[in-house]
């Protein structure tokens, strides 16, 4: 008679490998399926380059190219994927520097996007993240590479592009905007409980817009000093610092009494809540608005991890952003 403890195990070790099998066999399908079309690319523009240049040439070329293909090999030839494999060999010349990790969907995607730089960044954020194809559009519709290059100096903004968003320290955690178009509430008039509650019911959502490591311990965290009741709104735990995260939520332009609350907030938790192995905690004030100048002062003295951000319930104008961070690359390059 079988043991149940030992089947179970065997069970469990065939299944496992089975799993990895099949996940390995769909990678190295993924990847042989990109140099493809990498190569057919190179096909393509080397063609191309025997001296027939003109535009009008080359969509007559990816035309006559799409009907024989289809003809001969079936669907997947069409005039806009030969244009994205001619696009996949031009914007990565090296074929080994195209990566196995993402489909060919995500690369499609990503050549749609002109700036080379956040282009880069979306590429390695995707691997870095395992980003499924619509958490990448909506991660590049919010403007999430603009809206962290911009609180960057032009060495940390290519760093970025290059490595995209690697959490070592606090306020790598920070953006400034948070973007939550995805709550479809009223730009106006809504309650701190409704945006509260809302993000909540969207918490999938709301940990994409946070970032990578975050996990959710409570909301309303009730804390008590000398018999009276306090709540923190929100309460998470990033597991790649090692600390909790708090987050207090603001339908109006911060003050400055918001500040040292959230501060006598982060001190309860660092003496009352921490274990042995965390790092102090995190506090971050969500608000619509905020004077720069007051938040300086506000936090000038304070020792804690303390940050102040605004969020919005729209998508950015991502072009606005974009010539903001173009603008402030070129004063970085004109100093001395």
């Amino acid at each position: 008679m079988l043991q149940t403890n030992q089947y179970q195990q065997l069970l469990t070790s065939i299944t496992t490998r089975m799993e990895q099998g099949r996940y390995n066999t769909l990678m190295q399908v993924n990847s042989g399926l990109i140099q493809t079309y990498w190569h057919i690319g190179k096909h393509i523009v080397e063609f191309e380059q025997q001296g027939n240049e003109k535009a009008e040439y080359g969509t007559n070329l990816l035309k006559q190219l799409s009907r024989d293909l289809n003809a001969t090999h079936g669907k997947g030839f069409s005039r806009s994927n030969l244009q994205y494999m001619r696009l996949l060999y031009v914007n990565y010349p090296i074929c080994q520097s195209v990566s196995g990790k993402l489909s060919w969907s995500h690369y499609t995607e990503l050549l749609s996007i002109s700036d080379n730089l956040a282009r880069s960044f979306y590429e390695q954020q995707c691997a870095r993240e395992n980003w499924s194809v619509r958490e990448l559009k909506r991660q590049r519709d919010s403007a999430l590479f603009e809206r962290l290059a911009l609180s960057k100096d032009k060495a940390d903004i290519l760093a970025l592009s290059q490595t995209g968003q690697a959490v070592v320290q606090p306020k790598d955690l920070i953006k400034d905007p948070y973007v939550f178009e995805f709550l479809e509430l009223p730009e106006y008039n809504y309650r701190e409980s409704e945006l509260e509650n809302s993000l909540i019911a969207k918490l999938e959502h709301f940990l994409l817009e946070l970032g990578k490591g975050f996990a959710f311990i409570g909301q309303q965290y009730r804390i008590t000093l000398d018999n009276t009741h306090f709540y923190v709104d929100l309460v998470f735990y990033h597991r790649i610092l090692k600390c909790f995260v708090l987050i207090d939520l603001k339908t109006r332009k911060v003050k400055h009494h918001d500040i040292g609350q959230m501060n006598m907030y982060l001190n309860y938790f660092k003496a009352e809540e921490n274990v042995a192995d965390d790092n102090d905690p995190i506090g971050i004030v969500l608000a619509t608005d905020k004077d720069e100048i007051m938040v300086e002062y506000a936090t000038g003295s304070i020792s804690n991890q303390l940050f102040v951000s605004k969020y919005q319930l729209y998508l950015p104008d991502v072009e606005l952003l974009r010539a903001q961070l173009q603008r402030l690359l070129d004063e970085q390059e004109q100093q001395p």
